[in-house]
């Protein structure tokens, strides 16, 4: 079932499906690739993809409790764009890269945007009283 853009599944307790985040963020970034590919730097790419990619795959899952395989499983799809982009296989050289860059990944990101999201529900209740 999808409502609001989240893709709900069938289970005993409230499970929601990454599937269509991680297609938009895929064709995101492929877009991305296609129109700039090798030629803008990696800073650029970076930016593009931290503005305009990562909001598609982080869309409304601050208001989810999602799992550690799933938090994992985001984390395992933008290191492999991270391989893609720095043209690396090597973890620890990607892991630099990202610092270096300061790319956050979408497990530190959601435990932000969760947060935010707690305090901005929690302020509305204690002025309505």
């Amino acid at each position: 079932m999808r409502y609001l853009g989240i893709y709900f599944v069938n289970s005993r307790t409230l499970k929601c499906s990454i599937d269509a985040a991680k297609r938009g963020f895929y064709r995101a970034v492929n877009s991305i690739f296609g129109k700039v590919g090798r030629i803008a730097s990696e800073e650029v790419v970076l930016h593009f993809t931290t503005s305009k990619c990562m909001p598609v795959l982080l869309y409304g899952l601050e208001a989810l409790q999602l799992n550690k395989s799933q938090l994992s499983f985001l984390d395992f799809m933008v290191n492999c764009f991270l391989m893609k982009l720095f043209i690396s296989n090597d973890m620890q050289t990607i892991e630099f890269c990202r610092l270096q860059f300061n790319f956050k990944l979408p497990s530190e990101q959601i435990g932000y945007r969760c947060k935010k999201f707690a305090s901005s529900e929690f302020s509305k209740f204690s002025y309505a009283y």
